[in-house]
Order: C-alpha cells, then structure tokens, then sequence
C-alpha cells in the first residue's frame, strides 16, 4: 500500500519523530517497505540522504536534522493558514491529539472533548491515557493535559484550572472517629493510600512554597487507582488524599468530608502543555480553550465556602 496524497512535509515530520519505520507505518496503518519508498522518493528529490536506517532505529543525518526542524516550524503555520482558509467555509476542521493521566482523562478531559467535538464535527479528536507524564517534545500530541507544578522550563504552559489536594472522609468514618484536629493525628488514623510512580506513596504533605510539611501516613488499603481508592474512602476505609478535581462533586453532594480544611496543602493545578505556541494549530487551542471554560464551569472554584459538613 502507497502513501497517496500524504504532504512531503507532514510524511517526514513523523519520520523524524519514530524510532523505527515500523512505528511510522503504524501510524499510517501501511507496511514498512511503502513507508521506506515514499523516504526514499523524498530523498531523491532533494538529492540528500535524510536518515540512515538499522534494524533497531531511525538516525537523522546532518541535513535530515536541518530539514526536520524546518519542517517543526513550517508546518503549524501552513496547518493554521489551511485551518483559516478552510474554516470560512467548512468550519473547524482537522486531528486534535491529546495525552493526558487515566483519572483526570476518564472523569473530565474525555467528557469535554466529546463534547468540544459534537460542537465541531469536523474535528476528529485522539486522546491517549497514561499513568505516565509524557515529554510532549517530539511526539505527535498538541498538547497534554498534567497536574502539579510544571518544572519543565522547554515546554509552555496554559492554566486550565486551580487544584488542590484535600484529606476527606466518608461520614460514617467520622462518626466512628474523632476527626484529626492537625496533621499531628493521622497517624492514629487509618488512611487510604495511592501508589503513584516511583514516589513515597506513603508521604502526604501540607503547607505551601517553602513552608511545606510531610507526614508519613499509615495505610491499610493501598492502590496505584485513584478511583478505587476514592471507592474504600466512600464505605468508610479511612481518611484520603485526593485532588479537587477528583473529589469536589462528592464533598458537594455530602457523600464525603472535608477535614484539615483549615490546613493548606501544596497547588497541583491542571495545565495543558506544549512544547511552543506556534506549534499549536488552531483547533488545538480552542480545543484548550474550552476545557479551561468547561473545567470551571464542571468543578467551581476552588475551595468555595465549606459546606455544612465540613470538619476541621
């Protein structure tokens, strides 16, 4: 099977982000050998050698570098200059890929996204979920969606919505035990505890820039899922620390409580991140446009007047 069609500019900006000329060739569902005959089409027609091939890998030569960076930064302008002609006609057009963590994913970004495309019918969405973070840098992606501090200086970052960690419980659980009163108490509490990366699943911490304090917490009923974690919280496990995002509509609806709400806790914000704005198209920045709009609307602010049951 050929590559009919395919702009020599969009075929070696994948190129030149695969390992293989098999990963390319997934990406286009055709075979090796089409992918390496369009390559060498391209070569020949700019009389030099682009990339030297292995079995194990794709190298690019000095000039398929030069190419491939010219390439980085040509194509957004023409995709957004085709994005500009074709939308006064035809309306958002176009790929939208995104990556973003499993829990945040599932319970929000899939749900705007859908509908983000229900709204523009011509945008055809692709979203990967990781447990994961992903260097955005050289992949197919606009842009991924991440909590917490960015400490990537390389990459742009667009505030989505403010975050915090909180400690909650289900009332049941409280009704049995004396809520903590400090961060001194819980380890006289049994806590629910989320297994995540290579970190001190274990460790919670309180306080802000600078000021921040760790607790190491007892815990019984550990998982590397968020979702299950939050499950033992709601039938009274234990106490658990969970994002705003995660746990604001159960605080809301009373089915859990906040306690240690006077205890700051350090911001875990949620961005959507690129490596540079002009390698953004169009529909990729409305798409982020409206997950900031929708992400207000669908969590509230944060932390907003503490409910009835709030416990401290």
């Amino acid at each position: 099977m050929d590559l009919p069609g395919l702009d020599d500019l969009q075929f070696f900006d994948v190129i030149a982000r695969s390992e293989t000329l098999t990963q390319a060739a997934r990406r286009w569902g055709v075979s090796p050998s089409a992918v390496s005959k369009r390559l060498t089409q391209l070569e020949r027609r700019l009389g030099v050698q682009l990339v030297t091939r292995s079995t194990r890998r794709l190298n690019l030569t000095d000039e398929g570098e030069r190419y491939a960076a010219g390439v980085a930064r040509l194509l957004p302008e023409i995709t957004d200059l085709e994005d500009e002609v074709g939308r006064l006609r035809h309306g958002v057009r176009g790929r939208v890929a995104v990556h973003s963590t499993i829990g945040l994913g599932r319970a929000h970004i899939a749900p705007l996204l859908g509908q983000f495309q229900r709204q523009h019918p011509g945008v055809e969405i692709d979203l990967e979920l990781s447990h994961l973070p992903l260097h955005i840098a050289g992949t197919p992606f606009d842009f991924a969606i991440r909590v917490g501090r960015q400490r990537d200086s390389s990459l742009h970052a667009r505030l989505l919505h403010p975050n915090r960690r909180v400690v909650c419980a289900a009332p049941g659980y409280l009704r049995e035990r004396p809520p903590p009163q400090s961060i001194q108490d819980l380890p006289g509490h049994d806590c629910i505890v989320i297994r995540e990366n290579d970190s001190d699943y274990a460790i919670w911490r309180f306080g802000t820039d600078g000021d921040e304090a760790a607790v190491k917490v007892p815990g019984a009923m550990i998982s590397n899922d968020g979702e299950i974690a939050t499950q033992w919280c709601l039938v009274g496990h234990g106490l658990l620390m969970r994002s705003w995002w995660s746990v604001a509509p159960l605080l809301r609806s009373g089915e859990l409580v906040r306690v240690l709400a006077d205890v700051p806790t350090p911001d875990a914000p949620i961005y959507a991140v690129y490596p540079s704005a002009h390698s953004v198209p169009h529909r990729a920045r409305m798409a982020i446009d409206y997950l900031a709009s929708e992400l207000a609307a669908r969590l509230g602010p944060l932390f907003p007047e503490e409910p009835a049951g709030a416990v401290s």
